[in-house]
């Protein structure tokens, strides 16, 4: 999404379609569906929002607005007069409500004052953040089994922090088998699980207190309770305000998630800046890509300037190469990680990570592919 003054949230229907008519030649404006809010809202950052009625939505939508977007007013579009609906709206933020025809002048007149007062204001005047955290969130999927997923957001975690003075936090989210503490060498009786009891008041303290540290490189990390029953008392709801907190707290968040889609793994994607999808280079890749793909499309899962993939096991006897996977596939390719069977299974066996030192001159083809996409990325 480009970056403009003017926000409008709503329908594509004759109501946008006057207004972007009558807008079209005077403002800059970024136009937003309702059905992306959740996953494209916090890239926005605009002076002004125009939110567009939509039946019994308006209130919920509003106060999603007002909870991602501090202290940028709202104005209210209707077709009709609804005196609750405007009563409502004004006592829950919004700062003027016009009905379309009649107060069109009206509307571009006031459009034009608040673009015109919010322009002139100076730097200091702003608030120091519109939204909440500034940390970034990378999540690691893929929708086939066995692609080198967690070994390589395990290792992704650990080089960012080798790699920068950043604090990085990493999140196991397959919450009925785990996983990530085997590549990282750590044994913790706590995990995520333990943030429940106060996941409606949790700052970062609760954070740090649960935390385990991977000793070498002393990034922090939760780990998944690895108990298919407990697992059930992780709701959307809890992931939600996980990560939110985790942006707060953190400069970068990288969360390993599972195969299977819920709502977690949904509510993980779209609260994500960035979508790591990890695949091998073979045909049975590409099919479930592809799948993967539409299911996305279905859940609104925003994948434009989000989703890259990472080629895993990177090899000369691999059935595809790397042009094939670009003229079948659009996203582009963050990094390519080489096949290294034995150095891999060696550290695994020895209970040992891929790093073990800042500026480690000996390094595995992963952990030097690995090094290589970090560099490069914090740039």
């Amino acid at each position: 999404m480009k970056q403009s003054k003017l926000l409008i949230i709503g329908q594509k229907n004759e109501l946008f379609n006057l207004l972007a008519t009558q807008f079209g030649a005077d403002f800059d404006y970024d136009w937003l569906d309702p059905a992306l809010l959740r996953s494209e809202l916090k890239n926005a950052n605009p002076s002004l929002v125009l939110l567009l009625h939509e039946a019994g939505k308006d209130l919920e939508t509003h106060a999603y607005i007002q909870q991602e977007l501090v202290d940028v007013p709202v104005v209210f579009v209707h077709e009709r007069h609804d005196f609750q609906l405007f009563r409502d709206l004004v006592r829950a933020g919004a700062i003027d409500y016009f009905v379309i025809p009649e107060d069109l002048n009206g509307l571009e007149n006031q459009i034009s004052i608040l673009l015109a007062r919010l322009t002139i204001r100076s730097e200091k005047d702003k608030p120091a953040s519109f939204k909440r955290g500034s940390g970034q969130v990378f999540a690691f999927y893929s929708g086939k089994g066995g692609s080198g997923k967690t070994l390589l957001s395990t290792t992704f975690a650990q080089t960012l922090k080798f790699e920068s003075t950043a604090q990085v936090l990493y999140i196991d989210l397959n919450l009925q088998f785990g996983g990530g503490e085997t590549y990282l060498a750590v044994e913790t009786a706590r995990s995520l699980l333990d943030l429940e009891p106060v996941i409606d008041e949790m700052t970062e303290q609760h954070l740090r207190n649960v935390a385990a540290k991977e000793p070498l490189s002393k990034m922090e990390l939760l780990i998944s309770p690895c108990d298919a029953e407990m697992a059930e008392y992780i709701t959307e709801d809890f992931i939600t305000k996980l990560i939110r907190v985790c942006r707060r707290a953190y400069d970068f968040i990288v969360i390993d998630l599972p195969v299977h889609m819920d709502e977690r793994t949904y509510t993980a994607l779209v609260e994500a800046d960035r979508i790591y999808y990890t695949m091998a280079q073979d045909t049975p890749s590409i099919h479930v890509f592809k799948h993967t793909e539409k299911l996305f499309q279905k859940l609104g899962v925003a994948t434009a300037d989000r989703l890259e993939l990472v080629l895993n096991e990177v090899g000369r006897d691999n059935e595809l190469s790397k042009k094939d996977i670009e003229r079948f596939i659009d996203f582009p390719i963050a990094a390519e990680v080489r096949r290294d069977i034995k150095g891999v299974q060696i550290a695994i066996n020895k209970g040992e990570t891929l790093r073990k030192l800042p500026e480690e001159k000996k390094l595995t083809p992963v952990a030097k592919d690995m090094r290589k996409w970090v560099i490069s990325m914090l740039k």
